[in-house]
């Protein structure tokens, strides 16, 4: 470990980026903001902090989080610098990694996300069909920003992003931000991960070794391994084909209200269409559309539960803080699942050479797929970034599912840029979510009404 300290920029310290100003630079993840801040806190043994700064252009959601946490740092780690800021310049000024977690249109736009699909019978979920094209519109030009600001002010920083929907975003920036120092993550593999661990007997993921190939939330674990070259697979497909995910436990605390815990249960459905390989519990929005329509609240969906729960306990907690003016018995816990965070940047830092799932362009990674193609794969990383692990040629299955995923992304994404509603109209008839270009049509005439603002203009 060298003697350095970073400097880390979370951006969407408020977790938001609202409507106004510059339309689709609008963000939220505050929710998650505390237990990130807790995170790089605990971990300082070996990811050594010197500063940390939160940058969002909702000055006043940020400001709830970011006194808080103040109040937190001050109390237990007076020698890390702290600051909050709308202005990019400040923000992005002497930094050695951003943590980019953003939500444009917050929770508000989510719930469109969720309930226009719904209203046609179709999946509403953030990031899968409709409502993650959706969300994916809205999202490209916010990193993009954030990823500017960075090469700007501190152009050898590195951007950790797991903004989500994370394949439209890495997509996006693979065309229009090619040469960039950004890696693009996601956490639900991660978590998947520790509930197979578990399954085994294990105490963390780190003790395995995976094969896995796909596209983000859409993907296969195809090898497991133990430390001793040992084969896990035929001990976690037993706890698949009985349970699925459920019952196995993680280190996260996230992935715990009911209908998660129904999404893990759903997954021993998923891994019956294809018993050799293990599923991400996403595919189940592809693969049982239908299941999950007739499961589903259009009155009441996920975005609901979140505002009404996390988001309200969250924020009840920091304004408590405030109010109180000491952060002691506050409640604020670590946010175990972001530990990968810590990691990736410790591999980037200290050259460590540590195995991660990537979302990176194929380039012959997956033998028989698109080379172009945004791939969630295994990847080593180090100082001068990742090298990809080949993970050889794919199933027929998992290829057509696969190719017509990524169509629909890529159409997305040219969209954006040309500002196409026929590309727009295609992306989202490609979704195995939806049942024909009719609906998909109709879907898209109500998401470009709810996202005046937000999008490029479509014509």
């Amino acid at each position: 470990m060298s003697n350095k300290k970073y400097a880390v920029t979370v951006a969407g310290g408020g977790r938001p980026f609202s409507p106004c100003a510059a339309p689709q630079q609008r963000q939220d993840e505050a929710t998650f903001t505390p237990g990130i801040a807790l995170m790089l806190l605990e971990e300082r043994d070996r990811f050594p902090i010197r500063k940390i700064m939160f940058y969002d252009n909702d000055a006043e959601r940020q400001e709830t989080v970011a006194k808080a946490c103040e109040i937190y740092l001050k109390e237990n780690a007076p020698d890390i610098e702290f600051g909050y800021t709308t202005d990019p310049e400040t923000a992005f000024t002497d930094i050695d990694f951003v943590l980019a977690h953003i939500r444009v249109g917050k929770y508000a736009m989510r719930e469109k996300d969720e309930k226009i699909p719904l209203k046609y019978g179709v999946v509403g979920q953030e990031t899968c069909g409709p409502g993650g094209i959706a969300y994916g519109m809205r999202s490209i030009g916010g990193v993009l920003e954030i990823l500017d600001y960075m090469e700007k002010y501190s152009p050898n920083a590195w951007m950790l992003n797991y903004s989500n929907p994370a394949a439209i975003v890495a997509e996006a920036t693979r065309r229009l931000r090619p040469n960039s120092k950004i890696l693009n993550i996601c956490d639900m593999p991660i978590d998947l991960e520790e509930k197979m661990a578990n399954m085994v007997g294990l105490k963390s993921r780190k003790e395995m070794k995976v094969g896995y190939y796909g596209l983000n939330h859409f993907g296969w674990w195809h090898k497991i391994y133990d430390k001793d070259g040992n084969d896990l697979m035929p001990a976690i497909k037993e706890h698949m084909a009985a349970n699925g995910f459920a019952d196995a436990l993680s280190n996260t605390n996230q992935h715990v209200d009911q209908s998660w815990i129904e999404t893990f249960q759903k997954a021993r459905d998923v891994y019956a269409v294809d018993p050799s390989t293990i599923p991400n519990t996403y595919l189940k929005y592809y693969l049982f559309p239908d299941y999950v329509v007739e499961h589903s609240n259009p009155e009441y969906t996920r975005a609901n539960e979140v505002m009404d729960g996390r988001e309200k306990h969250v924020f009840g907690m920091c304004r408590d803080i405030i109010a109180k003016g000491t952060a002691k018995g506050c409640g604020f816990e670590a946010d175990a699942h972001a530990t990968y965070i810590v990691d990736l940047a410790c591999a980037i830092a200290e050259n460590t050479g540590e195995r991660f799932l990537l979302i990176v362009p194929n380039e012959g990674a997956v033998e028989n797929f698109d080379r172009t193609a945004m791939v969630e794969i295994p990847c080593i990383v180090g100082s001068n970034g990742y090298e990809r692990i080949c993970q050889g040629a794919i199933p027929q299955f998992q290829k057509g599912l696969m190719e017509q995923q990524v169509s629909g992304e890529k159409l997305a994404v040219e969209a954006w840029i040309e500002g196409s509603y026929q590309k727009l109209w295609q992306a989202l008839t490609l979704s195995k979510t939806v049942p024909s270009a009719r609906v998909a049509k109709l879907i898209l005439d109500d998401l470009i009404e709810a996202n005046k603002g937000y999008w490029p203009e479509l014509k």
